[in-house]
């Protein structure tokens, strides 16, 4: 397919990250720095011009292109980009937003392009994910929450009750399956004879009752969080405060700017707001913020974050979570205790990219910096693996996770047999998806 990206920012590099190796893409951006890195880092080609001209679209191909995808951090250039592409070829036309006015309106039927992509509700979604799942780092959720893909790290100084032994006779929670293993930044196939150990990464697909399981395992217990401090109200806190109430989880907000935290008072009146940095204890302590189940991290500054964040936890706030700009400061966030990261750009590309897979691909959910996707993907009746039992499937280094049938989540045993009009959850390496997509 022939994919025509505007913008070379964190979120089409997110998409390309995903894009190159099974699709012609070409990027268009105004900065050539940009366009630079892309193409040292990707087999992409590039363009240097204004994205929502005709003069670079028409320089890009965008007439023979099949997918655009408009991602700049301009919402009014990334829609003037979608139609002018509609005016000159065919092509899908994927649009970012960081304004709800705008999705609103598209919702609505007022903007024309194919879809619509808000960074600010992806990465509130991500959050509400990940709350209502305690001990996960990411949460992905496919037929309408009944499978859950769940990534977590195994604590290195817990004792768990399936560590060490094979993945064929742990006890692990019926109604799921391992189908990775992160272990020193390698994947690892888990095969029967694997086994988790401490520190591992793992990714898991499960039924909801079954990702409630793991939950218990890995926080030592049941928790449910139904309070949460969120620190920042920008347009992502903002997002983020209006999902989490609609979850009915209550919400303490802090806000360091005196006039937004008196707008955040009275748009949110199920929230409690305060105006503070939240850097000082005797606040925290003051006001029980460190009394709440999870602390939410989502100021513009990621130094700002990160000191919030390991202040909560030195004062007793049990499950954090940062919001980042940079993916490449995950790993710092690691280190620091931090339980869990959102990354907008990946989460908005995650949605956009989707556009390039089969249309039998109905949903992707990309892991470990996009090396990893869990695709859900349509049989069709003449693939090569219809009517095959999963045990007779020849070795791969994809796994599948669970099969959707007639309205309901089966999970892998050793007599299942995949079926013509079934739905695959299978995790894949991400140059590889585009194979597996076809073999199925």
């Amino acid at each position: 397919m022939r994919v025509v990206v505007v913008g070379a920012g964190r979120v089409g590099r997110a998409a390309v990250e995903s894009l190159h190796e099974e699709h012609e893409c070409t990027v268009i951006d105004s900065d050539p720095a940009r366009l630079q890195a892309m193409s040292q880092s990707f087999d992409v080609h590039v363009v240097e011009g204004n994205g929502a001209g005709r003069e670079a679209l028409q320089t890009a191909g965008v007439g023979d292109a099949e997918l655009l995808l408009a991602c700049t951090s301009r919402d009014e250039a990334n829609l003037v980009t979608a139609m002018l592409a509609r005016r000159l070829s065919r092509a899908r036309t994927v649009v970012r937003t960081t304004d709800m006015d705008y999705l609103e309106a598209w919702r609505e039927g007022d903007l024309d392009v194919d879809f619509m992509v808000s960074t600010e509700l992806e990465t509130a979604n991500a959050v509400s994910r990940v709350v209502g799942v305690p001990g996960t780092r990411q949460t992905d959720f496919f037929f309408d929450g009944e499978i859950q893909v769940l990534e977590f790290d195994l604590p290195r100084n817990a004792q768990l009750p399936f560590c060490g032994r094979p993945l064929a006779q742990a006890a692990l929670p019926t109604d799921s399956r391992v189908v990775a293993i992160i272990r020193d930044r390698r994947r690892l196939v888990p095969g029967p004879q694997e086994s988790l150990l401490p520190g591992d990464r793992v990714i898991v697909v499960a039924s909801r009752h079954a990702a409630r399981a793991w939950s218990r395992l890995l926080m030592q217990g049941e928790r449910v969080i139904n309070d949460v401090a969120l620190f920042g109200g920008g347009r992502v806190g903002t997002a983020i405060t209006r999902v989490l109430l609609d979850r009915e989880i209550r919400v303490r907000l802090i806000e360091a700017d005196a006039e937004r935290a008196r707008r955040l008072a009275e748009s949110f009146s199920g929230a409690r707001v305060y105006h503070a940095t939240g850097f000082e204890p005797e606040f925290l302590r003051r006001e029980r913020i460190v009394g709440a189940t999870a602390a939410v991290f989502a100021m513009r500054d990621r130094t700002r974050n990160l000191y919030a964040a390991v202040l909560a936890k030195v004062h007793g706030v049990p499950f954090t979570i940062a919001v980042l700009e940079q993916p490449g400061d995950a790993d710092v966030f690691d280190a620091a205790g931090v339980d869990s990261t959102i990354n907008p750009p990946a989460e908005t590309a995650e949605v956009m990219v989707r556009f390039a897979h089969d249309p039998r691909t109905r949903q992707i959910a990309m892991f470990e910096d996009d090396r990893f996707e869990v695709l859900d993907i349509t049989v069709r009746p003449e693939s090569p693996f219809a009517h095959r039992r999963l045990s007779d499937l020849p070795p791969t280094t994809s796994t599948i996770g669970a099969l959707v049938r007639d309205g309901h989540a089966l999970f892998p045993e050793a007599d299942l047999t995949i079926e013509p009009g079934d739905r695959v959850i299978v995790m894949v390496e991400a140059e590889r998806a585009g194979v597996v997509e076809r073999a199925l």
